[in-house]
């Protein structure tokens, strides 16, 4: 077989662009925005180390899809046929994907809701939130979402270039930024550590490693692909992850140091793309929060269901009642707590981006137990060099964590007392 040219593997790219594109909504934008705005260039390591964890652990997930042909959760049962030992995964599956996509479809309903108030100030959450639940039931119902999702991923993807675009025209200090990536700093400020475990959070997303295996497993059916899919994540994650580091650097050209207060909505977030777009700012980044925002709002309860529904032995057929259930629940929970929560929405985003930093340690011991077993995988299993980086970033993700319990914790006495 000829091999293949560079651009006709780039051209295989899509599982890994997928999981980009949903990492990239409205909790990557509103993160980095406070974290480059609170802090400048000096939390650009963490957002480095959540692409790099990122990348390692959805190649696995890929590989584990490809070789396996089924997702995480199938595969688990596969490998544990023991009762007990398949009741307590259903029920670290269940804690660490559906309970996380709660907090998380909170964000992604905030997200677009605020996106929208961007657009139209003065505009009812309420009403919005609303909206935008029954537009998303709607669309998972009848099964027509797949169109409307790659309209606003195209949309997404157009704001991922306008910053890059404003990140190159704000004239950053290029030395600070270098600084920024490759000398771990934590300042000693107020919720340093909630704002490093949020990045990590809103990049290495507990569902995304349910989504890719699956997704993966669809689109290539030989061992032999799994090179490409490797190459997939490598390039499609890789350039989310530097979207992310150059909202970053917009945001903090924009807030800090200008003494100016951080931004309490989309509105006054556009104002990191006036360099660029001046006046139109607000629609842009108005448009661009709504479509992260719609996107994930659609997939993020599909996810949860895909997962629940393999771990518990469902299938993945979704006309399936139980599949249904399950992703109406997150929805419904996603907008009843944007609703009633009185809290901001940059607050609420920035509360579930945490969550997920303390839910990711679970899933990934439970991918690197699976890609281990030679019996399973067989020459696909993990070398040497997977499980030492998995291992490195498994103990960093468990640190973070553990250093952000405090600030956690104060960030949902706030959510709940408001």
């Amino acid at each position: 077989m000829a091999q293949k040219s560079v651009m006709e593997k780039l051209k295989d790219v899509g599982p890994g662009a997928v999981v980009a594109a949903a990492f990239i909504g409205p909790g990557t934008v509103t993160t980095c925005t406070f974290a480059g705005g609170s802090y400048g260039y000096t939390l650009l390591w963490a957002m480095l180390f959540s692409t790099i964890t990122t990348i390692v652990l959805q190649e696995m997930a890929a590989r584990l899809g490809i070789v396996k042909q089924s997702g995480l959760g199938e595969a688990l049962r596969d490998k544990y046929s023991n009762a007990t030992a398949r009741i307590l995964l259903a029920i670290l599956v269940i804690c660490a994907v559906f309970f996380g996509n709660v907090a998380y479809e909170t964000g992604n309903v905030s997200g677009a809701t605020m996106g929208l108030q961007a657009i139209v100030p003065g505009s009812s959450k309420v009403t919005w939130a609303l909206a935008i639940g029954v537009l998303s039931f709607v669309l998972l119902i009848t099964g027509k979402y797949k169109y409307i999702e790659k309209f606003l991923v195209c949309l997404v993807i157009l704001m991922s270039i306008v910053f890059l675009a404003t990140a190159i025209a704000v004239g950053a200090d290029w030395g600070a930024v270098i600084k920024g990536l490759f000398v771990p700093t934590v300042p000693k400020i107020e919720r340093a550590w909630f704002y490093i475990a949020g990045l990590l959070g809103t990049t290495v997303v507990p569902y995304n490693i349910y989504l890719h295996a699956s997704s993966a497993a669809k689109k290539w059916k030989t061992k032999e692909d799994v090179a490409a899919s490797r190459l997939d994540s490598i390039v499609s994650i890789g350039l989310g992850g530097m979207i992310s580091m150059c909202v970053i650097i917009t945001a903090s050209a924009a807030f800090y140091g200008t003494g100016a207060e951080l931004p309490k909505n989309g509105g006054e977030m556009a104002t990191q793309l006036a360099p660029l777009l001046g006046s139109w700012a607000k629609y842009a980044f108005g448009i661009g929060l709504f479509a992260a925002g719609m996107s994930s709002a659609i997939t993020a309860p599909l996810a949860a269901a895909f997962a629940s529904s393999g771990i518990l032995g469902w299938g993945e057929d979704m006309s399936n009642a139980k599949f249904k259930a399950i992703w109406m629940i997150v929805l419904c929970f996603g907008v009843g707590a944007t609703c009633t929560i009185g809290a901001s929405p940059t607050e609420i985003i920035m509360f579930a981006q945490a969550a997920n930093a303390f839910l990711l340690p679970v899933t990934a011991i439970l991918l690197m137990l699976v890609c281990n077993d030679k019996g399973f995988l067989g020459e696909f299993a993990n070398k040497a060099w997977n499980n030492i980086l998995g291992l490195i970033v498994l103990a960093i993700a468990i640190f973070i964590a553990f250093r952000n319990i405090t600030a956690f914790t104060e960030s949902l006495q706030k959510l709940l007392g408001a």
